[in-house]
Parts: C-alpha cells; structure tokens; sequence
C-alpha cells in the first residue's frame, strides 16, 4: 500500500526560478503600466507619487522589461535543450506541449462540469496548465514587440511608418490590460484559489506535491510513475 505523506518533485529549481522572475516582472509592469494608463484615477495618482512620478514609474517599467526579455531568453534555451534531449516525449503524457488529447480532456471536463460524466484523469500538465504556458508567449510576443516600438520610437520609424507609433500604443495597453485580468481572474482562480488549493499552491515555491494530489489530480502521472520505479524513486523527495 502506498504510503500518502510522500513527496514528490514536480517543478525543479530553474523552473521555480524563472517563475519568481515571471511573478515579479509581471507584478511590476502591471502596477507600472496600469498607474500610467489611468493616472487620473485617485490610487494611480497614489503610486506614481510613490514610485517617484512619470520618470520613476518609467525607469521601473523598462526594469521589468529587461526581465522579461531575460526570462524569455533563459526559458528559450530551456526549450532547445528539452527538445534536443527528450524530443521522443515532446508531445506525449508528461509535456507541455499541446497534443490532441489535451481537446478531449476540455471536452470531458466540460461534460463533468454539468454532471454528464465522472471527472476526467488528468496528466502531469493539465489543459488548462498548456493554455498558461502559451498564452506567456502570446503575451510577451504583442506586448514586447509593441513595447520596443514604444521604447525606440525613432528607430522603429525609420523603417515603419508613423502610424505604427499609434498602433503599438494600443496594442501595448489593451494587450495588458486582458493579461491583467487573465492573470488575477483565471490564472489566480484556477492556481490558488480553488478549494483544493485554497488559499495558495505552495508547489510552485517549493517544487514539491504530496503523493495524495499526484494519484488524485494527476492519476496518469501517478500510473506511470508506478511502472517505472526508477522513475518513481527519482522523483520521489527524499
């Protein structure tokens, strides 16, 4: 019989990495990004007296800015990496990459949620875990991509025209605004605040689950993980 207060590795050390960079440079542009955007608001007018104004607010901007990029590029590698050493499993059980499997289990889980069939059997990545993941570049693509233009408005117009100056601005602010209320509606909701989770998901800080999430919320890691034992005893925190 399997013993429940076992331990085991879901996320290692780089990835925990990347994700306080993700959390602090999303925190900070936001705050930034969204006191400029409504700064006749009373609580903008409040932070950008904290942050030093205009000036500060804009330094601080582009701090996360250079975050991003940095995370951006480290998790690039990362994906270069995976690929060249585990490319067999790329689109199989234990990866983030979408696959067609990932269709029927939304599918399935919309049919549980009216009370049409029992819950689904979820792998190490759930679908809605892939659309977090792909959505970063979604996001990092039109809201970096605009920023630049905005950061070097001289240089961007010397090779596109001056109305792009006025596209990339809304395309920046309407961008992360709907990345705003991802994040702190779905994104928090589905992390943290459902009532398994509730009030936080301690995983994502400590790179470790409990055998009892595994076998109930991830049931195919969990039946994998058994024909291996070596896989098992790996992961599995000492």
């Amino acid at each position: 019989m399997s013993d429940t207060t076992n331990e085991y590795w879901r996320l290692n050390l780089f990835h925990r990495f990347i994700h306080v960079l993700v959390m602090v440079s999303f925190a900070g542009s936001a705050v930034t990004g969204m006191a400029l955007k409504f700064r006749t608001a009373t609580w903008a007018r409040i932070v950008l007296q904290l942050i030093g104004g205009v000036p500060g607010e804009a330094w601080l901007h582009r701090v996360c800015a250079i975050i991003i990029a940095f995370y951006c590029v480290l998790h690039l590698i990362f994906i270069i990496y995976y690929l060249a050493r585990h490319k067999a499993y790329a689109f199989r059980g234990p990866s983030m990459l979408p696959r067609p499997q990932d269709i029927v289990d939304l599918w399935h889980h919309f049919l549980y949620f009216i009370g049409r069939r029992p819950r689904p059997t979820f792998d190490r990545f759930t679908y809605w875990e892939k659309f977090d993941y792909l959505a970063v570049f979604w996001g990092v693509l039109m809201i970096g991509l605009s920023g630049l233009v905005l950061w070097f408005p001289v240089a961007a117009t010397r090779f596109l025209p001056g109305i792009v100056i006025n596209i990339a601005q809304i395309m920046h602010s309407d961008e992360a605004v709907l990345a705003v209320g991802f994040i702190f509606v779905v994104h928090m909701f589905n992390t943290h605040l459902r009532p398994e989770k509730f009030p936080v998901d301690t995983s994502i800080f400590t790179g470790k689950v409990s055998e009892e999430e595994i076998r109930t919320e991830r049931a195919l890691e969990w039946e994998r993980m058994q024909e291996d034992p070596a896989l098992m005893e790996e992961a599995r925190v000492k």
